[in-house]
């Protein structure tokens, strides 16, 4: 006579659980547990038992619970400021060929609509069980972020802070970048050159590689900046500002600007105002996103190497997970610039 199923072996087409996988073989569902946990403490006769009934049975393990018995998940929580930046794309693509390759899967959140909802990502994260977090670009709030810290591992990509204990830090060398891109303003010839500039711990770094570029080249008391905000609309109206034919001869001949966001919007004032790009006006941005790779935009821009950023930060996550107490590292990636047809020797 066939032998029956059993009480959990799939009968009235329930699919069949541990339960019955342990009934079947003759042992404890503690012993099923682990045999599918691949502990070596299960003599070879068990765990053959075990793996007969598995096959008989067509039993397949939960995943939900085989996380609770690993006290893993096999996920990392990812918190971006903004989805809507371009940046973020290839940043995630860096840390998810990574992630994965290593049997990780991303959970992501939008740090701007949990504010706007009035979520807390620290909770939400823990709630899930997530194996560790790394947030990526600028966090207003950071004493979130300390709690989540002391209880998992954490990463930053593309920001210098907050510097916590046993967080790493991977960021491009935004003083540097912003230096390069204003250098080869000077080298072109400007003189009269201004900074769009951004928000945070990266935009004030963008800014001052600006200023001490101007300044190694005796040309500080020309340097203009006006306040942006990262966005499009901030780039362009920070351009109306500077470009006003009300500045008369003040009005600056290159403008490098905090993103490639700002930037667009610069180069769209100044189509509006009649100037030429980059016959009248020469423009820089920062991050080589798409943006600047669209060919009736094709602007120059500083790439953050954004992709390595990820990837590194892939790297520290997974070192961190095996090695919680490590001292907190602090990386810097070396940007470069991207030449393309936005900048050209001032006219006359």
């Amino acid at each position: 006579m066939e032998r029956s199923n059993g009480p959990a072996g799939g009968r009235g087409g329930r699919p069949p659980t541990i339960r019955g996988v342990a009934e079947r073989a003759g042992v404890s569902k503690s012993l099923v547990s682990l045999v599918l946990q691949g502990s070596p403490r299960v003599s070879d006769a068990k765990r053959q038992a075990v793996m007969d009934a598995i096959d008989e049975l067509g039993y397949r393990p939960n995943a939900a619970a085989r996380s609770l018995v690993a006290r893993r998940t096999h996920t990392v929580g990812v918190l971006l400021n903004d989805m809507r930046n371009p940046w973020f794309v290839e940043v995630l693509d860096g840390l998810d060929s990574l992630l994965q390759a290593h049997g990780l899967r991303m959970l992501m959140a939008d740090g701007r609509l949990d504010r706007r909802a009035g979520q807390d990502f620290a909770r939400t994260f823990q709630e899930l069980r997530v194996d560790g977090i790394v947030v990526v670009g600028t966090l207003p709030d950071t004493d979130g972020l300390a709690e989540v810290a002391e209880r998992l591992p954490t990463v930053i990509a593309g920001n210098h802070e907050p510097r916590l204990p046993r967080v790493d830090i991977v960021a491009n060398d935004d003083g540097r970048g912003a230096r390069l891109a204003t250098e080869h303003l000077l080298s072109l010839g400007h003189r009269r050159i201004a900074h769009i500039a951004g928000q945070g711990v990266v935009g004030e770094l963008r800014r001052r590689g600006f200023e001490a570029a101007l300044r190694a080249h005796g040309r500080a008391a020309g340097a203009l900046v006006e306040q942006g905000d990262g966005t499009e609309e901030g780039g362009y109206r920070a351009a109306v500002r500077l470009l006003n034919a009300s500045r008369g001869a003040e009005r600056p001949t290159a403008v490098f600007a905090f993103n490639d966001i700002s930037c667009v919007g610069a180069l769209s004032a100044a189509q509006e105002l009649g100037l030429s790009v980059p016959t009248d006006l020469s423009l820089v941005g920062y991050d080589n996103t798409y943006l600047a790779r669209i060919r009736h935009l094709w602007l120059n821009s500083v790439n953050n190497a954004s992709h390595e950023v990820g990837r590194r930060a892939a790297r520290c996550l997974l070192d961190r997970m095996d090695r919680p107490d490590t001292p907190a590292a602090h990386q810097l990636v070396a940007p470069a610039l991207e030449i393309r047809g936005s900048t050209a020797p001032p006219r006359g």
